[in-house]
């Protein structure tokens, strides 16, 4: 009978390397829907521009305070927003690697 553990060192059986396997794929999915629920502010002009983004970097929403809104100064607007995107994805983005940093080598 050939020996399957020769190469194994530790003695881990296809059985069990399946059930972790499978456990790992279950943590990494459970991982993945927390990103995907996860709603994260990114903020600039000191709360007058809010993005919502979703761990997955989906932008779910933008809210704008009316004082943020000068029709004489569009380009500020579009700068606040700018921040509040920036902010919300790196704050995505470390929610990212902190779920997904584990998995990032598996994938």
């Amino acid at each position: 009978m050939a020996n399957f553990n020769k190469f194994g060192g530790g003695g881990m059986n296809m059985q069990q390397m399946m059930k972790q396997a499978q456990k790992l794929q279950e943590d990494m999915k459970r991982a993945q829907a927390e990103l995907e629920a996860a709603e994260i502010e990114g903020v600039s002009g000191g709360g007058l521009v809010t993005v919502v983004m979703s761990g997955k970097k989906k932008i779910l929403a933008v809210r704008i305070k009316p004082e943020a809104v000068d029709p004489d100064d569009v380009e500020m607007l579009e700068d606040l927003i700018s921040a509040a995107c920036h902010d919300a994805f790196n704050k995505s983005e470390e929610l990212y690697n902190e779920k997904m940093g584990a998995y990032a080598q598996l994938m």
